[in-house]
């Protein structure tokens, strides 16, 4: 089999374009593959479709294809144009590659593959042996072709939270669909008008479709949410993540209040005690639980907040509302009764949201996914060693997380 028949399958060419030439530049480490096609060959207008001589050729374009015996593999072609009466002069669109691509459409699909494997852009350039601008062209085009494509689906579960972007108060804010475990939209800041600017990127359809939000007791997002979705008071949800968070917060605080006051008398009671009576009680190691076993029975103020954090957690486990709420009232008189003034601030804290804690109950939702999400975009970030700048990082988010058609076809 000769070099053109070969690069003719290799290729999968069809009329009425065939190679014309092969030539193996080892210097360049390079085998360009001449493709061209018969004269008289009718092409269709780019914008109409309709089938005309062609008029003449643009120069000579190169196009990158996946590497064959170790060597890059370059596509090399003249583009037809057409002149259409209607349209005017136009470049018609090769098989190929897409529209203002430098890579063949098997090169860009090879490239996403592996950019979603490695998962990392600097990864991925040792594979593909591209540059990294040349790499991040291949996220920005997948991202740019996976958001056309998206179809505005209904969301009646979603997320809104808040995710650092550098050091310091730089934030992003990202909404989630919690169904499909994708981000799909985000903003800069973390104040009332960035949850204003997700929601807005939202369908009209898309706003009505919603039942449920999850999020923290942030009041920016809550005012959000309130102007943004119909009857938005029974439908946010605050996360029982950050609800438990508050209240383990609450018991460390207490924890080091005591511990100050124990070791005036040298009593170290309490001394590396502070995971103990943040970790969940069925998620100590053997040895943790033995040493907690023996600080709990000395009925120190920091057990009894623990003993509270712990009762707290059953909240989330009645099947309505209304039980939720009477289990609370009556966690709530117990609380408010003591005098660990850390908890006792949780307890007014939820009680002022109790509505919208206690509609777990109703949507059984949390903002589990967008923790799970978010771990996975900080852990992309950190694998590459960061972005250039908060666009790029946006970029990367939805290439990853954003559930998109990412593939050229």
């Amino acid at each position: 089999m000769q070099d053109k028949e070969l690069y003719q399958h290799i290729l999968g060419l069809a009329s009425p374009w065939s190679v014309s030439g092969v030539e193996l530049d080892i210097d360049a480490g390079e085998i360009r593959v001449h493709v061209a096609h018969p004269r008289g060959t009718k092409f269709g207008c780019p914008e109409c479709e309709q089938e005309l001589p062609c008029y003449d050729h643009a120069e000579e374009r190169r196009w990158r294809h996946l590497d064959s015996c170790q060597f890059k593999t370059i596509l090399v072609a003249r583009p037809p144009r057409v002149e259409c009466p209607e349209h005017g002069v136009k470049n018609v669109s090769v098989p190929w590659a897409e529209k203002s691509s430098r890579f063949t459409i098997l090169f860009e699909r090879l490239a996403i593959d592996i950019l979603l494997a490695t998962q990392t852009v600097t990864g991925a350039m040792s594979i593909l042996r591209t540059s990294w601008d040349e790499t991040w062209y291949f996220v920005q085009r997948a991202v740019r072709r996976g958001q056309d494509r998206k179809e505005a689906r209904s969301l009646p579960r979603i997320g809104i939270d808040e995710k650092a972007f550098a050091k310091g108060q730089d934030y992003i804010t990202l909404l989630y669909d919690l169904d499909n475990s994708t981000v799909e939209a985000i903003s800069d800041g973390n104040n009332t008008d960035s949850g204003i600017a997700c929601f807005s990127q939202l369908s009209q359809e898309q706003i009505a479709s919603v039942e449920a939000v999850a999020m923290d007791m942030s009041a920016a997002y809550i005012k959000a949410t309130k102007q943004a979705i119909p009857l938005a008071e029974d439908k946010i949800v605050h996360d029982r993540f950050h609800v438990m968070q508050l209240a383990n917060k609450a018991v460390d605080k207490v924890r080091r209040g005591e511990h100050r006051k124990l070791t005036l008398d040298d009593d170290n009671r309490l001394a590396k005690t502070k995971y103990l009576w943040l970790t969940s009680q069925e998620n100590l190691t053997e040895k943790q639980d033995a040493l907690f076993g023996e600080v709990f029975t000395l009925r120190l103020e920091t057990g009894k907040a623990w003993g509270y954090k712990e009762l707290l957690r059953d909240l989330w486990d009645h099947d309505d509302a209304a039980s939720a709420t009477a289990f609370f009232q009556d966690w709530y008189r117990r609380v408010i009764h003591t005098k660990l003034e850390p908890m006792k601030k949780v307890a007014r804290t939820i009680k002022e949201r109790l509505q919208n804690v206690v509609s777990y109950c109703t949507h059984g939702i949390t903002n589990a996914v967008a923790e799970g999400l978010n771990s996975k975009i900080m852990s992309i970030k950190r694998r590459v060693g960061g972005y250039r700048n908060r666009e790029n990082f946006k970029t990367a988010i939805f290439f990853y997380c954003g559930g998109l058609d990412l593939y050229p076809r």
